[in-house]
């Protein structure tokens, strides 16, 4: 199996950001955001995906959290998609349903090299922590389209916004490890084009 890693830096104006991914790690994380919220949900997208994750980010926080989110979900779907490789072998899709106290989350991931995203969550407050929870939608959005995945993701229950926007990072994680993961009736990309 060959190594599918990823390092990638993005520097800006707003931003200055450095992300290394292991697609076949053991889920362990270091993550340093400014945003203490969106540190934890990263380290769990990371635990439960079976995903090593460094991500240093250093942004415009005294403006807002907007472009700390949203250029981390860039950087990280440049990663998942240089770490992915041609994809030759893997599942290519991944879906889960994940409870979280009040919360159920649906995740569908499509690694299928065209992006789109459907979001369908509410969130019941404007903040968690230091994240605006309307970020979330923009996190999701970059990381659909710098991978260049299909992603859909939808609240099917909840109540409090920690366990839902938790559940939802968690889900995503657990159809990405799906999607990502070998199957050995795969034979070059699973793609009647011959590519992904």
């Amino acid at each position: 199996m060959k190594d599918r890693t990823a390092a990638v830096t993005r520097t800006t104006k707003e931003t200055d950001i450095s992300v290394s991914l292991n697609l076949d790690g053991s889920g362990n994380a270091r993550v340093e955001t400014g945003i203490g919220f969106f540190d934890h949900m990263l380290e769990g997208f990371a635990r439960h995906g079976f995903f090593d994750l460094d991500c240093k980010i250093r942004g415009d926080l005294s403006v807002d959290g907007h472009h700390t989110v949203e250029d981390a979900g860039i950087v990280l779907g440049q990663a998942i998609a240089q770490a992915a490789g041609d994809k030759a072998g893997i599942r290519r899709y991944g879906f889960f349903i994940l409870p979280m106290d009040d919360a159920l989350a649906l995740c569908a991931v499509d690694l299928c090299g065209r992006p789109y995203l459907e979001f369908e969550c509410s969130f019941p407050t404007q903040r968690v922590g230091g994240l605006d929870t309307e970020l979330v939608r923009e996190f999701f959005y970059a990381v659909s389209y710098s991978a260049g995945m299909n992603l859909h993701i939808r609240m099917l229950s909840g109540a409090n916004s920690h366990h839902m926007i938790e559940a939802v990072f968690k889900a995503f994680a657990k159809a990405l490890d799906q999607a990502t993961g070998y199957d050995d009736r795969v034979t070059g990309v699973l793609s009647t084009k011959g590519t992904l």
